[in-house]
């Protein structure tokens, strides 16, 4: 009888050491894809501040250009059409800025997105294994 618990209690601790590899396993994967997220994350949000930071330039730049332009309103008609056009392309160019920033915001990923899937992936596995 001694001789049979013998097996029986070695296949009980190789079952707990293969369950805790596996488990440990798990949450390595799950600790990788969480770092991948908050990397992403980051890139997401440095993105949005120089996006914003060059919204912000060029409207400054447009905004001066078009204060010279009413102060040069009265001199010459060359010199108008060149202060009208470039403070056009910088206002048009921080307004495209500030639309494609509004985009990126509008279509960000959900935050710990893959994460949270492959978190709902396992338990849908216990669930099934149960």
């Amino acid at each position: 009888m001694a001789e049979e618990s013998h097996p029986a209690s070695g296949g009980l601790f190789e079952s707990l050491k293969n369950l805790s590899v596996s488990l440990v396993g798990v949450v390595h994967t799950r600790l990788e894809l969480l770092s991948v997220d908050i990397a992403e994350e980051r890139v997401h949000q440095t993105t949005l501040l120089v996006l914003a930071l060059l919204a912000l330039f060029c409207f400054g730049v447009g905004v001066v250009l078009l204060s010279i332009l009413i102060v040069v309103a009265f001199w010459e008609t060359h010199r108008l059409a060149a202060l009208g056009g470039l403070a056009g392309l910088f206002l048009a160019t921080g307004g495209g800025v500030v639309w494609f920033a509004l985009h990126k915001i509008r279509t960000k990923p959900k935050l710990f997105q893959a994460s949270l899937a492959e978190l709902v992936k396992d338990r849908q596995h216990l669930n099934s294994g149960s």
